[in-house]
């Protein structure tokens, strides 16, 4: 199993559990999607550890960090990311998010302001994609299915047969970790949790838009649909795109990957991270 040593930091009342690796003047802290936590990151890290200070974490309730008892939204995640940055990253950093990460990172935008140096989003849904028209009725769904799926994560044969999509792309020992610790029946609540805030932040995210990021922004776009979903994909790659060209320093591409970008592709992710680091203020994004 992977070997990192990490610490426990207190935000907002709540515990959440960090590691930080690499070296050198700069930082960069990551963001999960939905139901994963820092070790998502694994591909990645390596990749970038010469060249800035790395802050991966788990958000509470999943991994190493504090349970929760309530729900919380996603206003409640972001507010824990900014307390999170502030107990731990000591200047201007590059912020890199995955999925429902991108939700997170956007809300905490206005709160971080002048001390991002760049965001880069890994195939996020922007709130207006169509796939959020019905999403409450869907997080209902998935909510039913995942309380089957969190009974049979009791078994670890069950389990490794429910998480063969993980398993699959990210390294063994990164699979060994996200086992022990996050495809469990805690892990597989907290999943469900996450799900329900998303569907009641929708609404105000529609209704009130978090603030666009000023720094230079990426967003990665997996090209790969699953299949049988090529429409849905074809939509939320045009809504992507359309956000993108809202910013005034964004820039939009298309990777050959499924959504797991951070694992399939973790030299493109870390060729963006640096070019963001690299980046001087007054010229735009270029191709990394």
């Amino acid at each position: 199993m992977r070997q990192a040593v990490g610490r426990a930091v207190r935000v907002n009342g709540r515990s959440v559990y960090v590691e930080e690796s690499g070296r050198g003047p700069d930082w960069v802290v990551f963001e999960a999607g939905g139901g994963l936590g820092r070790t998502c990151w694994d591909p990645v890290l390596p990749l970038l550890a010469d060249r800035a200070r790395l802050v991966a974490y788990d958000r509470a309730g999943f991994g190493r960090s504090g349970r929760t008892a309530v729900q919380l939204g996603i206003d409640d995640m972001a507010a824990d990311l900014v307390a999170m940055v502030e107990a731990v990253v000591p200047g201007p950093f590059v912020l890199v998010a995955h999925s429902m990460g991108g939700l997170v990172a956007r809300r905490a935008v206005e709160s971080l302001g002048p001390r991002l140096r760049g965001l880069l989003l890994l195939d996020p849904t922007p709130e207006r994609a169509p796939v959020y028209d019905t999403f409450d009725r869907t997080a209902r769904k998935v909510g039913r299915a995942m309380g089957a799926t969190q009974a049979l994560v009791r078994s670890r044969t069950l389990a490794r047969m429910v998480s063969g999509n993980i398993r699959r792309v990210f390294p063994a020992d990164t699979y060994a970790t996200m086992l022990a610790e996050d495809i469990v029946p805690a892990g597989i609540a907290q999943t469900r949790k996450e799900f329900k805030a998303v569907a009641a932040a929708i609404p105000q995210l529609r209704a009130e838009p978090p603030v666009l990021p000023t720094c230079p922004t990426v967003l990665l776009s997996a090209s790969r649909p699953v299949k049988g979903r090529e429409q849905q994909h074809a939509a939320l790659a045009e809504h992507q795109r359309r956000w993108v060209q809202t910013l005034p320093e964004g820039r939009f591409e298309e990777v050959d990957s499924g959504h797991f970008i951070q694992a399939e592709q973790p030299g493109t992710v870390a060729n963006w991270g640096e070019n963001l680091l690299d980046r001087a203020p007054g010229r735009r994004v270029r191709s990394a």
